[in-house]
């Protein structure tokens, strides 16, 4: 491999990038059911705060995995949904998804996970 940094980055790298961190992967699950609103996304995220949830919004819109959208209405809708960049990444997590269903009970010891 060359040292240049653009060309050392590898898949797994680039994909750790745009669902690390605690909530990225849940908000991909969430919007993987349809478009949903700011508040039913928190409340479907138990635990997160307002400016974490807008933040993660902001970052898997940048990546392009996100799509916001914004109805002229009164009151301002806005709605956010996955891109079809973002709908092939959340079937790329399917297999993760089932390997926790399958050893749920063996990681649920392990973990402590409920």
């Amino acid at each position: 491999m060359s040292g240049d940094a653009d060309h050392d980055v590898c898949g797994m790298s680039l994909a750790i990038d745009v669902v690390g961190g605690k909530w990225k992967l849940h908000l991909m699950w969430v919007l993987g059911a349809g478009p949903q609103r700011f508040g039913r996304i928190r409340r479907l995220l138990d635990g997160v705060s307002e400016k974490v949830l807008a933040e993660n919004l902001r970052q898997l819109e940048s990546a392009g995995v996100v799509h916001r959208e914004i109805f002229a209405e009164i009151p301002p809708r806005v709605e956010y949904s996955l891109t079809a960049l973002g709908e092939t990444l959340r079937l790329a997590l399917e297999p993760l998804e089932n390997w926790g269903d399958e050893n749920r009970e063996a990681l649920t010891g392990v973990l402590g996970a409920s």
